[in-house]
C-alpha cells in the first residue's frame, strides 16, 4: 500500500487496488504485494495514485468505496463459487483471483446488461483517469513524483525553468500564425 492510502480497513484498499490494477496493470510493490497482480511492467493505476484520486473528496466515489468493495468481494466469492475455485482465504476474495479472473470477473461486471455497471465502469474510469491525467495532482507535482502514467503516454515534461514550451506541433504541423502581440512567453500583449 502507499504510505498516504494506509487506513483503518486493509480489506478495502487492498481489493480497490486490485481492482484499479486489473484496470491499468503495473508491477508488483513488493514479492508479497497481493493486490498487484504484477501483470505489466512499471507504474500501473496504484502507482499512479487511483486510491489518492478515489478517495478524494471531489470525485464523489469516496463516500461508496467501503460498499463496491464489500460487493466486489461478495461478486468475487460468487464467481470462485461458480467456477470450482478455492480462494486463498488469506487476502480479501477478488484479490486471491489471478489476474486473468480478476479481469474475466471485471469484463461481466462492466458489460452493457449488467445491472451494475455504472458503478464498476465509474470506477474503472477513476482508475484509468488516475494513470493518464493524474487528476488528483498538479501536473508539476506529478512529474516530481515521477508520475507512470503521465511518463507512459510521452506528456511533454516542462523546461528547466518551469514552463511547458512544445518545439513541435502537437498536430506536426502549425495551424495558424501567431498573433503580432504576442510575447515572447506566448502570452497576449
Amino acid at each position: 500500500m502507499q504510505p498516504d492510502t494506509l487506513d483503518a480497513d486493509p480489506v478495502r484498499t487492498m481489493t480497490i487496488e486490485a481492482f484499479a490494477d486489473t484496470i491499468v496493470p503495473g508491477e508488483k510493490r513488493s514479492p508479497d504485494d497481493r493486490a498487484i497482480a504484477g501483470a505489466a511492467p512499471g507504474g500501473g493505476a496504484v502507482a499512479a495514485g487511483a486510491i489518492a484520486l478515489l478517495e478524494a473528496p471531489g470525485g464523489g466515489l469516496a463516500p461508496a468505496l467501503d460498499a463496491l468493495a464489500v460487493a466486489l468481494n461478495d461478486h468475487a466469492k460468487e464467481y470462485a463459487k461458480e467456477r470450482g475455485l478455492v480462494l486463498d482465504d488469506d487476502v480479501p476474495p477478488f484479490v486471491a483471483l489471478s489476474f486473468a479472473e480478476r479481469t474475466a470477473l471485471v469484463q461481466l461486471l462492466t458489460a452493457p446488461e449488467h445491472p451494475e455497471k455504472q458503478m464498476w465502469v465509474a470506477l474503472a474510469l477513476f482508475s484509468n483517469m488516475a494513470f493518464d491525467s493524474a487528476a488528483h495532482l498538479s501536473t508539476v507535482d506529478a512529474f516530481a513524483a515521477g508520475h507512470p502514467g503521465l511518463l507512459a503516454i510521452g506528456y511533454f515534461r516542462p523546461d528547466d525553468d518551469g514552463v511547458w514550451r512544445f518545439p513541435q506541433y502537437s498536430y506536426g504541423r502549425q495551424l495558424a500564425n501567431l498573433h503580432p502581440n504576442t510575447t515572447p512567453t506566448g502570452s497576449p500583449a
